[in-house]
């Protein structure tokens, strides 16, 4: 069998390295670039080898990488011009190699070929392609998976059958010539394809690494990222991750670099495309898409293709399935775009998957707050730019903490998809699965630990002291329910000052020190602030809250269950029953806010919140002195009223707003502004307990409620109002429970202390 080692040489420089390569490990084969044969007159056994020259950059500080003085200098170590090729070879030859991509015979080509092409494209261009592929896998040996990176991306998936037939159908269903869109939808394409390079990719790490490397130490589940590893081996990974500042990519990036992954290709909205992070970006893995595109069928079309490619060839994916940041701390909701065009991809290739890869991060402090509370308070978002760019780098200059990198549960796209029927609905419950993952594996700060215990206690100052006795209980439930928590020494002592300190400086505290002892408290019109700090883990309270609320519906007789028996006691199946319903009825109060897992193991979760209050309910059934009793007993680790009076609040400013408006046509957006105003004064009144409930976000997902319920639309006026005064009724009757609530934890609290004075 005969021997041809297909040279990918661009200078003679590089054709003599394969050729002397060639003479010691292939002296049986003839040396040929593809141009140069004649595939017509191989018989099928010929073995070809495609080889080509790779040249490594120096080594700096222990690692081969190129840094930011190459590029200012427009000199790329990767691949260097001809002129400079020979003296590399000769005093430097650590840095040449040859990388030997994995050969097949002509037969087994022309099969590939057949099976997979488009008409039209000769077999030597196939050859070619598929040569220079076999050659870059093997390229990644040398260079390490980091810089695994797609190549001939717009020629590989134009010259596809598959490309070709989506042309061809759309083609006929818009009523244009098939070469014309198949034109524009490449034209389209090549708009947002990441053309990757390693030299940009190197630069940019370089270029940005000090948005975020003076800033935070980066911690990250190395765990998690060993199990990751071996899956990437056999899939590609889809990193979903929440989205909270805007350097959540690079933070993300340097943890997978570190552990050599290959890079991921970042989905991002066109709005950061400016000069020069654009053109950087895209170059670097970054693909810049439009924020909305479902009316044009041609950049569907591109994009659809596009992201099928990707999972085929399986490289890794990252966006943010949010849609853009968090601003009030919490996860917003889901969107379906992207993850619909991977979800067809993995579905329509045979034996394809993604593994889908839940990713939180989560930051001490974040300069962005201040900037988020106030436009989800109602004002103006300021465009990203250069200018934008230069005043953000400046920010990042003071150290900030710690960001942390966790991951929740990886799972099968596939499967997840099979698991959730059929139906847009299934692509719901695999986002939903998603934000639960992601919320699962957010870990609990210790600067929100102490937002949630200031914004839940009385509006006023707080001795160091009087703070750690109000997060003592709450440090006990979280080693409880053995949740992913701050290290307990942040939260007392010196520990806990210095916590307070980084608050104060962040501005969302502030500090008196002139008086016998030392108080914060939380600035005035920051409580939008802190509560971003403490919404980051409220998901982790809000299934105790539930359970506390539920209790006390049973106790106080607010819904009462069937099959009393005669003399009047609540059967234990009966009163289960109605605990659960009205589990289930908060949950669905709540369901535009936080995100709950489906009904079986909602329950489930909530029967382990009841075990923690007490292990006897499953045993007796309870009084309502007993409920009182096993609350009283867990005050300080009561949380309802801390975790959800912000989000009744904003629903009652709603509800009120709506029932006012009566038989008035709802414009949403003069809704939301009115709810502003409203909300600001029954904070002044008194009436409202929360003020960072004075929220456009708030509002807004209470708005979205509202539709829901049937409160807002097209149905019957009267169906309507109706509706508003029911949802308002149960607002207050809520509200009321998380007055008692409180009123038990200062009965406690007020007990503890006769104790100590006595």
């Amino acid at each position: 069998m005969s021997v041809i080692v297909l040279a990918d040489a661009r200078t003679e420089c590089e054709r003599q390295v394969i050729d002397d390569w060639a003479a010691r490990s292939r002296p049986d084969a003839r040396v040929q670039t593809v141009a140069q044969t004649d595939f017509e007159q191989l018989a099928p056994t010929t073995e070809l080898v495609p080889a080509r020259v790779v040249w490594l950059p120096p080594v700096r500080d222990g690692e081969r990488r190129v840094s930011l003085a190459d590029a200012v200098a427009l000199s790329n170590p990767r691949r260097p011009p001809a002129w400079r090729q020979p003296a590399i070879r000769k005093r430097h030859p650590d840095r040449v190699r040859v990388a030997e991509g994995a050969s097949a015979t002509v037969a087994e080509l022309r099969e590939r070929y057949e099976a997979k092409q488009a008409r039209g494209e000769s077999f030597e261009g196939f050859v070619g392609m598929q040569a220079a592929l076999a050659a870059e896998r093997s390229e990644l040996a040398l260079v390490g998976d980091r810089y695994k990176v797609p190549r001939l991306v717009a020629e590989q998936i134009g010259s596809s059958a598959k490309f070709q037939e989506a042309v061809a159908e759309l083609a006929d269903r818009l009523g244009r010539p098939a070469a014309s869109v198949a034109q524009e939808a490449t034209d389209k394409m090549s708009s947002f394809v990441a053309t990757q390079s390693r030299l940009m990719r190197d630069v940019f790490t370089s270029t940005f690494r000090g948005l975020y490397e003076r800033a935070w130490t980066v911690s990250a589940d190395l765990d998690t990222l060993g199990r990751l590893r071996t899956l990437n081996k056999s899939s590609s990974l889809i990193f979903l991750p929440s989205h909270r500042s805007y350097v959540d990519t690079l933070v993300l990036n340097s943890v997978l670099d570190e552990h050599d992954f290959p890079p991921n290709l970042v989905l991002g909205g066109n709005n950061l495309a400016f000069w020069p992070m654009g053109p950087i970006a895209q170059r670097a893995g970054t693909i810049f898409i439009r924020r909305q595109f479902g009316s044009d069928p041609v950049y569907k079309l591109a994009m659809r293709s596009y992201l099928s490619f990707i999972v085929e060839k399986r490289f890794n994916l990252e966006w943010y399935i949010e849609g853009g940041r968090s601003r009030t701390g919490k996860l917003r909701p889901p969107m379906f775009g992207l993850l619909a065009y991977v979800a067809d991809a993995v579905e329509n290739l045979d034996d394809a998957d993604a593994t889908i890869v839940p990713t939180s991060i989560v930051y001490d402090q974040l300069p962005e707050i201040a900037v988020m509370a106030q436009e989800s308070a109602g004002g103006a978002k300021r465009p990203e730019d250069l200018k934008w760019l230069l005043r953000y780098a400046r920010g990042q200059r003071e150290y900030r903490g710690e960001a942390r990198v966790r991951f929740g549960e990886p799972f099968s796209l596939r499967q997840a998809l099979a698991d959730a029927g059929d139906g847009r609905a299934k692509l719901e419950k695999v986002a939903f699965k998603v934000m639960d993952e992601i919320n699962t594996a957010t870990p609990i700060s210790a600067t929100g630990l102490a937002g949630f215990a200031l914004l839940g206690a009385e509006d006023r100052a707080y001795t160091a002291g009087e703070i750690e006795q109000i997060l003592a209980p709450l440090l006990t439930y979280i080693d409880d329910r053995g949740l992913p928590g701050p290290d307990p020494s942040l939260c007392r002592g010196l520990g806990l000052q210095r916590t307070l300190g980084e608050l104060t400086d962040a501005g969302v505290l502030t500090v008196y020190d002139g008086g016998p002892e030392t108080v914060w408290s939380i600035a005035p019109d920051n409580h939008g602030v802190a509560a971003y700090y403490r919404n980051g883990a409220l998901h982790h309270f809000v299934g105790r809250s539930i359970v506390e609320l539920a209790m006390l519906a049973v106790a106080d007789g607010t819904v009462r269950p069937d099959g009393l028996s005669p003399d009047g006691a609540v059967p234990y199946e009966a009163l289960l029953r109605v605990a659960q319903a009205e589990a289930l009825r908060l949950r669905d109060l709540l369901k535009f806010e936080f995100f709950f897992p489906v009904k079986d193991e909602y329950l489930h979760r909530l029967g382990a919140e009841l075990d923690l209050i007490s292990t006897e309910w499953r045993h007796v059934t309870p009084t309502r002195e007993w409920v009182y009793d096993a609350l009283f007993a867990n005050a300080g680790k009561l949380l309802a009223r801390r975790t959800l009076q912000t989000f009744f609040d904003a629903q009652l400013v709603v509800a009120r707003r709506l029932s006012a408006l009566g038989h008035a046509t709802v414009d949403k957006e003069a809704l939301l502004l009115d709810c502003l105003g409203l909300g600001r004064q029954l904070a002044l009144q008194g009436v409202i307990l929360s003020k960072d409930s004075v929220s456009k976000d708030m509002y807004d997902a209470a708005y979205r409620l509202a539709e829901n319920r049937g409160a807002i639309g097209d149905g019957p006026i009267e169906e309507q109002l109706r509706a508003r005064a029911e949802w308002l009724a149960e607002v207050n009757e809520i509200r009321v429970r998380l007055s008692r609530i409180a009123a038990i934890e200062a009965e406690q609290a007020g007990s503890m202390n006769r104790e100590e004075n006595e």
